[in-house]
């Protein structure tokens, strides 16, 4: 019997652990990314709102958390990843044969994983060692070198965490076979709706400094 006939097994507990613990952070980067959207509106109500955060101490709980969380989540994951050349280039040659979406989505979400892993603590820490957080702080971050790194790291982290989302309701059955392209569709609906209101609150930020 295998692991996947067992409803109990460690593969399977594994795999509950690495979506709860993608859904978890795919929640927490669609809030901040809303709450860092409030610029596009007005810097005032992101200080306010950044202010509130610091003064309850929401921020600075919440960063290390999510860092321990981002590692948990890729210390699971990382086991069904093809870190080794070889695996690797087997699969790429497999998903260009089998012409199967998933599969490229998957191989999306491979490559992004690198880049989120390392990109998150680089974001944490500049953020969390200039405290206060403030708008005219992220401008001057930005002014020094950071934007070419948030251009990289904005689009890697909208695209594992939407792929993320479309590959836990097909685990578990709330996307079936037959509502897939629909499920598709809206996923890569909401994720442009998210990269454009990222990429406005990079500019609103950029131009206050």
């Amino acid at each position: 019997m295998t692991d996947r006939n067992v409803p109990d097994s460690p593969r399977n507990r594994l795999d509950f652990l690495q979506a709860a613990s993608g859904a978890l952070l795919a929640l927490f980067v669609c809030v901040h990314l809303l709450l860092e959207g409030t610029v596009v509106l007005s810097p005032s109500l992101t200080n306010g709102i950044a202010w509130f955060m610091e003064a309850i101490f929401v921020a600075q709980i919440s960063a290390p958390i999510i860092v321990l969380l981002v590692l948990f989540h890729f210390y699971v994951a990382a086991r069904k990843m093809p870190f080794r050349a070889g695996e690797l280039g087997i699969f790429v040659r497999h998903s260009r044969t089998l012409r199967e979406p998933d599969t490229a989505l998957w191989l999306v979400q491979v490559f992004t994983a690198i880049i989120i892993l390392a990109g998150a603590f680089f974001h944490v820490y500049s953020v969390m060692t200039d405290l206060p957080i403030s708008v005219a702080r992220s401008a001057a971050r930005l002014h020094a070198g950071g934007l070419a790194f948030y251009i990289v790291f904005l689009p890697c982290v909208i695209l594992h965490t939407g792929i993320g989302v479309y590959r836990i309701a097909v685990k578990y059955g709330i996307c079936t076979s037959a509502t897939r392209q629909v499920w598709r569709k809206r996923i890569w609906i909401v994720m442009a709706c998210y990269f454009v209101l990222g990429c406005l609150a990079l500019a609103r930020v950029w131009f206050q400094g």
